[in-house]
């Protein structure tokens, strides 16, 4: 920050007192207001680094609930500003829940000049810092796989579990609902795998009619049938020293089931009309959105085939299952897109974002993405809406920002669900949680809960 952009706002109702302080911070530019709407008014306006705020604000300038109740306003808004309360010499208390609240620093009148601005200086050299922070831990961001956009502990630990398997050759099966990213999640395996300079083949059991399906995983031998004027390999063959990606293996049918495991256990294969043992290097990797335990159960997928397959089974997580990730994904595309079809949206609006944290997202990635597109190309302004998504409004309360809020909440139910868990047992509900009785006592008074 240059000396010239430093923002300071200033919430003080006494006139005398705003004059003196934009004096004393010439060097600033100074933002001044005297009760709470104007201040927030300013603070959307011009977004400033340090905030100087008298508890005593009108229509309650005698007492603080107004000043408070500001302050707990530009945090929820802009967490990351530095709040300096200026109080009173009888006010300390006041000051000290205003700290508690989430404030940087309180300073008692009367006003010091000096005194304050070395205090606002050090506010704005910490708010530098943080933001030179940020800045480098964006620019160092790299998403944990090749083509997955996450953050969600649930997908970091898939994308773990990945970077453990993948040098092994043993084979894998995916499983997740359909749209979850399970063929991104296959290339990964192949990409940190010894195999990475070999290619990776991938074939989807549920796109090809049963009767071409064997010929086109196992190749097949002139005149083997009607129309097969030449030799030609099959997938599994081209797969050779690589890997084979075989989607959708739920919907294999069941003759070519018992042929993939002869395969899986010698690591040979024959041509459909050839008689000649084929050895094949390949690391195979599967997967499917369909209940396989359920398709056995059925007498639809052979029970040794299962166990083959899924030596390692990695469970792929719904976009809904999958926390806070749905508004990375959505930014993601959103950049991608405006790159892609020559666009200069800037975000989404208030509502759109909610729209999008409520919806559930059955399809899953592949609908978020898909949204999005057709979202950037029908936009008229500046940001997209519901209406840019075709969403429908959120009722659902949207889960706050401030880190106070969010804290209190996890709290409450914590709380809540250690009672529920003992039946009411304050030991040991107060265990559960790794507190002592007394300090379980005050969380139920402070949230109002009965046990």
């Amino acid at each position: 920050m240059k000396e010239a952009n430093k923002r300071l706002l200033i919430v003080e109702d006494d006139k005398g007192l705003q004059s003196q302080l934009r004096w004393c911070f010439d060097d600033y530019e100074v933002v001044v207001s005297g009760d709470r709407e104007t201040a927030i008014a300013q603070l959307r306006r011009h977004q400033p680094g340090v905030v100087l705020l008298d508890l005593g604000l009108p229509p309650d300038p005698g007492g603080v609930t107004e000043g408070l109740a500001t302050l707990e306003a530009i945090l929820s808004m802009q967490p990351e500003t530095k709040v300096i309360i200026v109080t009173g010499d009888n006010d300390r208390a006041n000051a000290v829940q205003a700290i508690g609240l989430g404030a940087y620093d309180f300073y008692q009148k009367p006003v010091e000049p000096e005194i304050l601005k070395l205090i606002v200086q050090r506010a704005y050299r910490v708010c530098e810092l943080e933001v030179e922070n940020r800045n480098l831990q964006e620019s160092g961001l790299e998403w944990p796989l090749r083509g997955v956009i996450a953050s969600s502990p649930e997908m970091l630990k898939v994308c773990r579990m990945v970077e453990k398997v993948a040098p092994s050759d043993i084979t894998t099966l995916l499983l997740g609902a359909s749209g979850t990213g399970k063929e991104v999640i296959a290339r990964a395996l192949h990409e940190l795998s010894p195999r990475a300079e070999q290619k990776m083949i991938a074939i989807n059991c549920a796109a090809i009619p049963d009767n071409l399906l064997e010929s086109e995983l196992f190749g097949y031998e002139k005149g083997a049938f009607t129309g097969a004027a030449k030799q030609t390999p099959g997938k599994i063959e081209y797969a050779n020293g690589g890997t084979l990606f075989l989607d959708e293996i739920g919907d294999l049918p069941l003759e070519l089931q018992a042929k993939l495991l002869r395969f899986l256990q010698e690591r040979v294969i024959e041509r459909v009309g050839g008689r000649q043992e084929i050895p094949i290097d390949v690391r195979i990797i599967c997967a499917t959105h369909q209940d396989l335990t359920q398709h056995i159960q059925d007498g639809r997928f052979r029970e040794d085939l299962y166990y083959r397959i899924s030596e390692i089974t990695i469970q792929i997580p719904a976009v809904k299952e999958r926390t806070g990730d749905v508004l990375l994904l959505a930014k993601s595309f959103l950049n991608r897109f405006n790159e892609e079809l020559g666009k200069s949206l800037r975000g989404f609006d208030k509502q759109a974002v909610a729209a999008i944290e409520a919806y559930d997202w059955p399809g899953n990635v592949r609908e978020l993405e898909s949204r999005i597109k057709r979202a950037i190309i029908m936009a008229d302004n500046s940001y997209i809406t519901l209406d840019d998504l075709e969403l429908d409004s959120s009722d659902e309360e949207v889960m706050p920002f401030n880190l106070r809020q969010v804290r209190e909440s996890a709290e409450r139910q914590a709380i809540q669900r250690a009672l529920l868990n003992t039946d009411d047992n304050i030991s040991e509900a107060a265990k559960l949680l790794g507190v002592t009785r007394p300090t379980l006592y005050n969380f139920l008074e402070k949230y109002n809960i009965r046990s």
